[in-house]
């Protein structure tokens, strides 16, 4: 037995690999256990122990909890909740691991200890320069605590302010003009907010609309310049990746050709262009955490337009609230229920919080909107005190998609397993069910839809790009994608990519005899070259241009855009590609592969991502089971910010 300084524990010791790069040499005590059990690795032991060495505290809950929240971000959590850890860590060893057996310091004693230690600061304010801040029960490195605060503060007054001096007969006009859905119409709504509001959310699922709204809400602000005789706004189009931005830019022309507005609105529009956000801010190389525009020298635009909200990180909108400028309008514009950033935060998520279940506005937000949009708008009182819900909107009428992919997406959505399962047993036309483990099919044929999907686009795609016909090739491309959750392993990228094109080698005659740049090699663009106008994330065909001549094709803006293989210097070849690399973009066919049920990857916003890429037909490939644990496995990543913008207290 041993005394830890809060309770005295038996020391669990499992069996450890000596060579293990995750082991943390010489470590005391309780951190010894926990690295050992694969709860933190050696980076968070060694880091925390370095903290104690130089504030000068050695109490061992102190340090473990220190490594915790060293441990938190690493994992895409913001802080560590100390009260409810020992319920929710997780592991970095593939053995069964009893984490119940730990010695878990009692929550009210750890949070007292904590509380006295000089690495510690309260979450009182922003004052004093210590590593750790303890806010309630949560734990944060002081970094993320400060960005965390820095978010909600910025948010919370933005949604304080209204009144901007709106013509509201200018604004009900175009409303009615812009929107032509039967009321309630959420996108009018949406619309409203934006226009009436310095801080708002465009929300909802792919095929809602969220993009077209976007460029009705610019139309909108355009005319209320116009109307008030003032220059037009200076807008800014950004969203988290190069992708992702040029679609923005590209939804937003298309609806400026297509929309009733006079010539001067329509040539504005078409000369917005869009920039990933790091561009926007003025990101310098070589330096991921500082940019050229913050709150010392503000982004000069009057409205911000961020889409793809749901990849964005807390610390990169801490870095966006800054650099705004405080009277200009911000508009977030994403899908809360899709997979969060790959850094620490769930931003969208924190901010949409209860909105995501239906209108929380406050009285004078709704009658507001009801004198723009003409009807009553309902909508349940927010908590006292809280103003984040005036001006956020989620779309929920689905456009692109119906049938049993949206039955699907909506009982995912829901946490509804059992719904689920018989949506997919059911024998939808527009979805398809192979209950097997990909990894353990021995056969393509026992993939059956899969493996027909996958050979039939790639002969498609080789047939068109040999007889030189680009568009065709391109079209064939985002006719079918293969979506995996792991990049590697038996239900990973590589392993899937490989097994495609074995059986394409088998079945299309000619396949790949070119080499390595053959005709019909489907690419995937994993870095961005502004020179050559290709995103990361971008899809092309190399495609036969002439007698052993070639062309890479991409589709830029509706035309076709033609590069020298030579000058591509980071693609690769794209039968599959993970479901968080295929967020924002939307095939006609998409096949998923779930992993084993045990995998910490398969989550609820993992699977409704991956069948949201679907516009005509799904089909899903995994067990009854790993069905079943992706709708009951939400992801939980431990953050601050949707107490903060919702609590009664306020932030």
């Amino acid at each position: 037995m041993r005394t830890t300084g809060v309770v005295t524990v038996t020391p669990f010791v499992p069996e450890l690999d000596p060579s293990d790069v995750r082991l943390a040499r010489h470590a005391p005590g309780i951190l010894a256990d926990f690295n050992a059990a694969g709860v933190l690795n050696a980076a968070d032991v060694h880091v925390a122990l370095r903290l104690g060495r130089l504030g000068g505290d050695e109490d061992q809950a102190v340090l473990l909890a220190a490594a915790l929240a060293v441990r938190a971000p690493r994992l895409g959590h913001v802080c560590t909740d100390l009260r409810t850890v020992r319920a929710t860590a997780t592991v970095d060893v593939d053995r069964p691991v009893d984490l119940q057996a730990l010695p878990w310091p009692d929550p009210d004693e750890w949070l007292r200890r904590l509380s006295a230690s000089p690495l510690v600061g309260s979450g009182a304010g922003v004052t004093g320069e210590v590593p750790l801040r303890l806010d309630d029960t949560r734990l944060y490195l002081d970094r993320y605590w400060r960005d965390e605060h820095r978010v909600a503060t910025a948010l919370s007054a933005r949604g304080e302010e209204a009144g901007l001096g709106v013509d509201t007969d200018v604004l009900a006009r175009g409303l009615h003009r812009l929107f032509d859905g039967p009321d309630p119409d959420h996108q009018r709504l949406a619309g409203a907010s934006a226009v009436l509001r310095r801080f708002s959310v465009v929300a909802g699922g792919p095929g809602t609309g969220k993009t077209t709204t976007v460029a009705r809400i610019l139309v909108l602000l355009h005319e209320q310049a116009e109307a008030a005789g003032s220059p037009p706004p200076l807008v800014a189009l950004a969203a988290p990746t190069g992708k992702a931005a040029a679609r923005l830019a590209e939804a937003v022309h298309d609806e400026a050709a297509r929309l009733q507005v006079s010539a001067q609105v329509r040539a504005r529009l078409l000369a917005t262009d869009a920039s990933t956000l790091h561009r926007l801010l003025g990101w310098r190389p070589g330096n991921r955490s500082r940019f050229r525009h913050h709150r010392d020298n503000r982004l000069p635009h009057e409205v911000v337009v961020v889409d793809e909200m749901s990849m964005v990180s807390l610390s990169l909108m801490a870095k966006l609230v800054e650099a705004v400028r405080a009277d200009a309008r911000l508009v977030l514009v994403g899908d809360p229920e899709q997979l969060a950033s790959v850094e620490a935060g769930a931003v969208l998520g924190d901010i949409v919080g209860p909105a995501a279940d239906g209108l929380l506005m406050r009285p004078a937000a709704r009658t507001a909107l009801a004198t723009a949009t003409g009807h009553e708008v309902t909508a349940d009182p927010p908590p006292a005190g809280v103003a984040a819900g005036d001006g956020i909107v989620v779309l929920r009428q689905v456009h692109r998609f119906g049938g049993g992919i949206a039955t699907l997406a909506e009982a995912v959505r829901r946490g509804d397993a059992d719904t689920a399962l018989e949506v997919l047993a059911s024998g939808e036309e527009d979805v398809q069910w192979v209950p097997v483990d990909g990894a353990e099919a021995p056969r393509a044929t026992a993939l059956g839809p899969l493996h027909t999907a996958a050979v039939d686009a790639g002969r498609r795609i080789s047939e068109a790009a040999r007889a030189g016909r680009a568009r065709e090739a391109i079209e064939a491309l985002g006719g079918f994608r293969l979506l995996c959750a792991h990049r590697r392993g038996p239900y990973g990228v590589a392993t899937w990519m490989a097994r495609v094109e074995s059986w394409l080698a088998t079945e299309v005659e000619g396949f790949a005899r070119e080499g390595s740049w053959y005709v019909g090699r489907p690419l995937l663009v994993t870095q961005n070259d502004y020179g050559l106008r290709i995103f990361n994330g971008d899809t092309g065909v190399v495609v036969a241009t002439g007698a052993d001549r070639v062309a890479a094709v991409f589709e830029r803006r509706g035309d076709l855009l033609r590069l020298s293989p030579t000058r591509l210097a980071a693609v690769d070849t794209v039968y599959a590609m993970t479901v968080h690399k295929s967020q924002g973009s939307q095939f006609d066919t998409v096949a998923v592969l779930l992993p084993d049920p045990a995998s910490p990857i398969l989550t609820r916003e993992l699977l409704y991502t991956a069948v949201t890429r679907a516009r005509r037909r799904l089909i899903l490939a995994g067990s009854p089971e790993s069905v079943r644990a992706a709708v009951g496995r939400p992801i939980a990543r431990a953050s601050g910010l949707r107490h903060r913008l919702w609590a009664d207290e306020g932030p």
